[in-house]
């Protein structure tokens, strides 16, 4: 490489690529390899103020009003055509129900209607994809875009995130200027579900799986373009500088030292919809188990997305048992992908996992997390009597095709089928009769680079100095 260091923008559509590339090394790599980093920053957390990272600020968020609704469209026709060639119902169950609440919504659901039982063919979202390209073109954002682009002369927009509608115009402009582009896929279940909203030159992802789905899902993708490299969202979980004494965690969150605690991880609403009554099942089983002579509590970590309160009358209830250790992230509004990820959180959550004896998660990567200090994790898979037929069944989310990666299903988790096994699998982990660690790190090594998961940013660099040398 010359002199002169090659500027790569490191676009944020969204702030959801703040936790796996602001957040962690990325940029200090990145610029150790010889590289000026610039973060394309279409968020509101100001990164030059915060970390005195150099950015450009995109201040324009006006996208085309039919990009949203296209973007609907464009998802259900692939989902629809996943479906036709699979002749797998699964797909079926990735397409949330249309809400027909007003003219305006009616309208917009009209339009998704109509592509998605008219034009759900090849041809028909060659189409459909041409014309998000031209609407979001003739935007002013787009020509802001442009203008940034022009006055910065960057030889590569590496984007965070591959599923932001928002990424749509910086990642034409590139292209339109033959700058070169790449993206992120930023998590393991996105390709399946038809979450991929931009195209690039190039595509990083985290495993051999992975780029088979990418070949698969979209076939006109290149083989070569294609770079494995695991992902930089566990990488905290090796620095070892991190890990605060049981002592000191302990009591920065006022812990019991006599006691020993597992996780609860909770999980969205969309996924889970009875989860605090999972939560309900653990307490009531640590209750038992406490009145057999254990002593035992429970950390309650809620996912970061979460405003409903609905845990809150059981963390009240069993508050001699349950103690919330809060996600360090900061809403900026109201939606999920306004909830900005702190830099901080990533020493609680490594502190949670290591100072845990094991986690109950219902069908998240936190398996992964906890796999990789050596603790087992518990999948409730079971049916709460709570449950309606408006409600999503959580049985539905072990169907998804991500866990159809399991190396063993049986193993991969320890299952819980039944609220009474959720006691006794508890039990049996505390007694060490049971552990699902080994089947969970395999599991880990299919969906994840095998091989050094902690230089999944150094893999990162090494695509992007090879794609602009």
């Amino acid at each position: 490489m010359s002199d002169h260091k090659p500027k790569i923008f490191v676009l944020l559509p969204d702030g959801v690529g703040l936790r796996n590339f602001a957040f962690t090394d990325f940029k200090e790599i990145g610029e150790q390899m010889g590289f000026e980093v610039v973060f394309w920053n279409n968020t509101i957390f100001p990164l030059q103020e915060e970390l005195g990272f150099k950015e450009v600020v995109i201040s324009n968020a006006g996208l085309h009003p039919l990009t949203g609704v296209l973007s609907r469209a464009r998802k259900r026709v692939e989902l629809s055509l996943s479906r036709k060639r699979t002749n797998d119902k699964v797909y079926d169950t990735y397409k949330f129900p249309l809400r027909w609440k007003g003219i305006k919504e009616g309208l917009k659901n009209l339009i998704v209607f109509y592509y998605q039982n008219f034009r759900s063919s090849k041809s028909g979202l060659e189409k459909l994809l041409i014309k998000i390209d031209d609407k979001e073109r003739s935007t002013d954002r787009y020509k802001e875009l442009k203008s940034q682009l022009e006055e910065h002369e960057p030889v590569m927009v590496f984007s965070t995130t591959q599923r932001a509608t928002m990424g749509i115009a910086p990642i034409l402009a590139a292209k339109d200027l033959g700058i070169k582009t790449a993206t992120w896929v930023y998590s393991w279940d996105n390709l399946p579900k038809g979450m991929s909203t931009i195209t690039t030159d190039a595509y990083f992802v985290w495993s051999e799986l992975m780029k088979k789905e990418l070949l698969e899902y979209y076939p006109e993708t290149k083989n070569a373009a294609i770079h494995i490299t695991g992902t930089p969202q566990f990488e905290p979980h090796y620095n070892e500088g991190i890990i605060k004494t049981k002592e000191a965690f302990f009591k920065d969150h006022s812990l019991d030292l006599q006691k020993r605690y597992f996780c609860f991880s909770g999980d969205d609403y969309t996924t889970s919809p009875l989860d605090q009554y999972y939560l309900e099942d653990c307490a009531q089983a640590v209750e038992k188990l406490n009145s057999e002579g254990y002593n035992l509590g429970i950390i309650y970590r809620k996912v970061p997305v979460d405003f409903t309160g609905r845990y809150d009358a059981v963390l009240e209830k069993y508050k001699d048992v349950i103690t919330s250790i809060e996600p360090l992230w900061k809403p900026v509004g109201k939606e999920w992908n306004q909830i900005m990820p702190t830099k901080e959180d990533f020493e609680r959550l490594v502190n949670t996992c290591f100072h845990s004896e094991f986690v109950v998660n219902i069908g998240s990567s936190m398996v992964f997390d906890f796999a990789i200090h050596g603790k087992s994790c518990i999948y409730p898979n079971y049916e709460q009597p709570q449950l309606t037929p408006s409600l999503s069944n959580i049985k539905h989310v072990y169907e998804y095709v991500h866990f159809r990666s399991m190396p063993d299903v049986e193993k991969a988790v320890i299952w819980a089928k039944s609220k009474s096994e959720i006691y006794e699998c508890i039990k049996d982990l505390l007694d060490q009769k049971i552990s699902s660690v080994v089947e969970s790190n395999d599991w880990f090594e299919v969906v994840n680079h095998p091989e050094s998961p902690e230089k999944a940013s150094e893999r990162i660099w090494d695509g992007i100095k090879e794609m602009v040398k």
